[in-house]
């Protein structure tokens, strides 16, 4: 077994994601029935202005 099959099994993937900045981490409320989170506006904002600079 080579160093680079080796390396493989030991880190088998890695996280890309920063869950931190996601529109639901900032959670302003939840819904009472459906337990759904509701972001903050600014969140949302964040989140629009990323989706919107990063369009192919």
């Amino acid at each position: 077994m080579g160093k680079k099959e080796k390396d493989k099994r030991v880190h088998p993937y890695k996280v890309i994601e920063k869950h931190e900045t996601a529109a639901w981490a900032d959670i302003h409320k939840v819904k009472p029935v459906s337990n759904v989170a509701i972001p903050s506006e600014a969140a949302v904002r964040d989140a629009k202005d990323w989706v919107d600079a990063n369009q192919k």
